[in-house]
């Protein structure tokens, strides 16, 4: 666990597996994941490194997303919630931003309810898989 997130270990699941886990958890807290990023082939295909398997999934639930943006539409430098998945030994490390961490540099408390319900549905999420 960092400061700026949460993890969850999953152990004898494969990364694939992990993956539709993880997607399937935020569906059901109603995340949809809009961008995937395979760290792995990008890092293979533009400086020909080999890196284990690691994936960046940028989530996002369209009703909080809605909210922050009309209260400070520069918020959207912090969207999506990024979740990244990362092949470790031992099993799929699966790590979750924290959004009231990442909301730290916004001034004011206007958009502190949307953080907290961000977190708490993540929060739910990485219950959910671990």
């Amino acid at each position: 666990m960092s400061d700026y997130g949460f993890d969850v270990l999953l152990a004898n699941t494969s990364f694939d597996d992990a993956v539709a886990k993880v997607t399937d958890a935020l569906k059901a807290e109603g995340f949809g994941v809009l961008t995937r990023i395979d760290v792995k082939e990008t890092l293979k295909k533009k400086i020909d490194v080999d890196f284990q398997r690691y994936e960046i999934l940028g989530a996002c639930n369209p009703k909080l997303a809605h909210r922050a943006l009309s209260t400070d539409s520069s918020i959207g430098l912090l969207l999506p919630c990024n979740v990244t998945v990362e092949q470790v030994d031992g099993g799929v490390r699966v790590s979750i931003v924290d959004p009231k961490a990442m909301f730290q540099v916004v001034k004011g408390d206007a958009l502190k309810d949307v953080a907290e319900e961000a977190e708490s549905r993540l929060r739910r999420v990485a219950s959910a898989l671990g």
